[in-house]
């Protein structure tokens, strides 16, 4: 049986690097560190999380848990014609929702973009995607209202 590909939104990686019990819950539920497919992640997320990382002061422990995130994801470029592709679709999807247009912020659309570029399930922890999936894009989106709860 071939395990799930997964490209993990930049709120996932930063619950991975807090270590707390949304990151606990996410790396034991999708298998994130034990799988022999290495998680994915847009480069969008590596500037993302730095800019975060850069305005809330983190000291070097915490960039080094960072750093070897990243290193541990394999890193889903922009550039390819199939990114981009999907981004206009996922632009053009958004502005004409049903329910109204969806103003996506353009790195969560570089973000599923890549995601469905490259095969993968977009794991969130946030609403962001939800007007996208399951029709236009796989992903699945963990509340962490929920893993609190349950904590």
């Amino acid at each position: 049986m071939s395990q799930r590909l997964y490209l993990l939104d930049t709120n996932v990686i930063l619950a991975l690097v807090r270590g707390k019990a949304l990151g606990l819950y996410l790396d034991q539920r999708f298998g994130l560190r034990r799988s022999s497919q290495r998680p994915l992640v847009s480069v969008v997320s590596l500037g993302e999380a730095r800019v975060l990382a850069e305005r809330n002061g983190w000291g070097s422990t915490k960039l080094e848990a960072l750093s070897n995130a990243f290193a541990s994801l394999v890193v889903v470029d922009i550039h390819h014609p199939a990114v981009i592709d999907a981004y206009v679709e996922f632009d053009l999807v958004s502005q004409s929702h049903s329910g109204g247009a969806r103003n996506m912020g353009k790195n969560d659309l570089w973000i599923a973009a890549c995601s469905k570029a490259a095969g993968a399930t977009l794991l969130t922890t946030d609403n962001d995607f939800s007007h996208l999936i399951p029709v236009h894009l796989v992903g699945e989106v963990i509340n962490p209202a929920d893993v609190s709860a349950a904590g």
